[in-house]
């Protein structure tokens, strides 16, 4: 852990971090998450002066991820039939934007938070929300609160497991299980389907 303190005790960890949550909406391979909670941990350790702020960590990480959203939902929106079609041909892209549109009718947008946890998630619902061209005023309040909850938590998983395993990288091990934990669950979730209603069963 201390072999990353010249990066975790820069200005430049912001940087590294804003990149590469923002381009995670075009790679879900980049590992954002880790490097979040590896940031967090490092600062709770120590190991940088008092750089990153956990409050500026927690907001760099935030509005990178609300701006790789709005990139995503505008190229989608402006990705015409050939994106439609695309969408289209996968069913697990055409699921999401129905029940993404359903719920942003129905004044709520609980999906757009839970898809920035679920591997994937925060790709699937911005496209979707762009292809299908959903307002913008109903989806970005949406992606703001997600971005916010995700780097939130990732934050705080660093930050409290090297308060309590000490920064070491088994704390950092347990915090990004954690993480990962949380995405599997928000999967599940996203998966499951609503149960049909009594008019629609008959």
């Amino acid at each position: 852990m201390e072999s990353l303190g010249s990066l975790v005790g820069s200005p430049w960890i912001y940087a590294v971090v804003a990149l590469s949550v923002l381009l995670d909406v075009f790679l879900p391979v980049l590992p954002s998450g880790v490097l979040v909670i590896t940031a967090a941990t490092a600062a709770a350790a120590g190991t940088a002066t008092d750089v990153p702020d956990i409050l500026a960590l927690t907001l760099c990480a935030a509005t990178a991820s609300v701006l790789g959203d709005l990139v995503a939902y505008r190229l989608a929106w402006r990705g015409g039939a050939r994106l439609d079609r695309a969408i289209a041909r996968s069913r697990r892209l055409t699921g999401a934007q129905e029940r993404l549109g359903a719920a942003l009718a129905r004044g709520g947008g609980a999906l757009v938070v839970l898809a920035r946890f679920a591997p994937a998630g925060r790709s699937v619902v911005s496209l979707g929300a762009g292809a299908a061209r959903h307002r913008a005023r109903d989806f970005l309040p949406w992606s703001a609160l997600a971005g916010l909850s995700w780097a939130g938590y990732s934050v705080a998983l660093g930050y409290f497991g090297a308060h309590w395993l000490g920064a070491t990288w088994l704390a950092t091990a347990v915090s990004v299980g954690a993480l990962f934990a949380a995405g599997a669950g928000a999967g599940f979730l996203m998966r499951r389907r609503p149960h049909p209603r009594p008019s629609e069963a008959s």
